[in-house]
């Protein structure tokens, strides 16, 4: 980011929307470590389209065989997210996921970490809601809870 860029940007963080759907509280997202924000400060979003992308531009520090979860630590300013697609998805064995992003991969805001395929996770009885933790000690404000968000669109949430 230019000097310019950060002299403008109000100190909004360069993130995007990783996912398409409905934005949920993280208190709501169906699984207790994740509502009990355990896991971190975030939201939930309740897919509608299975491509996953890459908020900001990252390493990859945690990218599970199954495809169901990532790890990324922003290029910017270093924090660390986990994005974990779906709750229990784990259990499909990474059947419906289709992913070549492996740990220590370098990836572009907007790149596609995973593409779900979304019918498999709802045959197999498994929730879309899919968790986005800051795994740091970050504040995060969440603007657009009941919303519907598109990956790779700005304004979902910003962090300090």
């Amino acid at each position: 980011m230019g000097l310019f860029s950060k002299l403008f940007s109000s100190g909004e963080k360069n993130f995007v929307s990783p996912m398409t759907g409905k934005v949920i509280a993280m208190e709501n997202v169906p699984d207790p470590a994740f509502a009990q924000k355990m896991m971190g400060e975030g939201c939930g979003i309740d897919l509608s389209d299975g491509t996953i992308v890459a908020p900001f531009d990252a390493e990859v520090t945690a990218a599970y065989p199954t495809g169901h979860a990532f790890g990324l630590k922003s290029e910017e300013d270093g924090t660390e997210i986990l994005i974990h697609i779906g709750i229990d998805t784990v259990d499909l064995e990474g059947e419906g996921f289709d992913t070549n992003i492996r740990k220590g991969d370098k990836v572009k805001q907007g790149d596609v970490l995973v593409v779900v395929d979304l019918d498999i996770v709802r045959q197999a009885g498994k929730s879309l809601v899919s968790p986005i933790a800051f795994t740091g000690n970050e504040k995060v404000e969440v603007f657009k809870i009941g919303q519907n968000v598109i990956a790779g669109e700005k304004g979902l949430l910003n962090y300090e």
